[in-house]
């Protein structure tokens, strides 16, 4: 599968099994020996169960209210990188998410490596300037 193919449907879950909490269908994303780094300083989550364990922690106090995601914008050896914003509610009070992932495919279409830096305020705002770069 092209890189471009990948990052793009890869952007597409996300942003649909986000909104869903649809940890299932995210994981079907990602190559059973994948490496998620969810944080710079923070352990890496390795293999599916890991990140699924992750995954589900992440979702536990959340409730979503939209989840927007930008074009992929591809590079060279199978990397993509890719921002999103996140409105939701943490335990009952507003907060916004917003960061970009970094993904590295392998031949197959699968994440292999996947490294997010996100940020996240109280209530619900948008970035300033255009909401995605580009």
């Amino acid at each position: 599968m092209k890189t471009r193919e990948a990052a793009e449907r890869f952007v597409r879950v996300w942003q649909r099994a986000w909104a869903g909490h649809d940890v299932d269908a995210l994981l079907e994303l990602y190559a059973e020996d994948c490496v998620h780094r969810s944080m710079p300083f923070r352990a890496p989550h390795r293999g599916r169960a890991e990140l699924a364990a992750y995954l589900r922690w992440s979702f536990a106090g959340e409730r979503v209210t939209d989840v927007r995601f930008s074009a992929p914008v591809v590079a060279a050896d199978g990397v993509a990188v890719a921002e999103f914003r996140v409105l939701a509610e943490e335990d009952g009070a507003p907060a916004t998410l917003a960061g970009c992932v970094f993904v590295r495919f392998d031949a197959a279409g699968r994440a292999v490596e996947t490294r997010d830096y996100w940020h996240t305020v109280e209530g619900h705002q948008e970035p300033e300037g255009a909401l995605f770069f580009g």
